[in-house]
């Protein structure tokens, strides 16, 4: 078999993230709306992150997180649970050749963020620095780590 000319990076192909998105956007929905016949899984609003294919499109790997982030194991076991139902909904609503096999997995993205978060509790904007380059990104920065003096005015 050829290889490939257009993706010889070790990433996902460009194929593998359009899936990857559009069952991840079904998947919401479906959640949103309620559609699986299950009312524990129907009573708990869930965030589905990211959902990554295998390069085949056999296998999706959803990364989800219950809303506040507390019982993420229970709702994992419910949506494995639901899995074959949830399939079938994907399945409706997309026009694959094979629908993949779905698994879930906790999103640990948030938590990442919010432990970066904590080490810097008072971020502030500066505004001055965008006043002298108004094409520039706003500039962030930790007050209570850094003495920071920028443009003359100790900030």
């Amino acid at each position: 078999m050829g290889k490939n000319k257009f993706h010889d990076g070790p990433g996902p192909s460009q194929r593998q993230l359009r899936v990857g998105e559009l069952i991840r956007r079904t998947l919401s929905d479906v959640l949103a709306r309620g559609d699986i016949h299950d009312p524990d899984l129907n009573h708990i609003s869930i965030t589905v992150g990211e959902v990554t294919t295998s390069p085949d499109l056999k296998i999706a790997t959803a990364y989800v997180c219950p809303l506040g982030g507390q019982g993420g194991q229970d709702v994992i076991s419910l949506l494995a649970k639901n899995k074959s139902e949830l399939r079938r909904a994907i399945s409706k609503n997309l026009s694959l050749k094979f629908t993949p096999d779905l698994r879930f997995r906790l999103d640990e993205t948030f938590d990442g963020w919010m432990k970066r978060a904590v080490c810097f509790p008072r971020m502030t904007y500066c505004a001055i620095w965008t006043k002298h380059d108004p094409g520039a990104l706003p500039l962030y920065f930790c007050i209570s780590c850094y003495g920071i003096q920028l443009c003359g005015r100790n900030v």
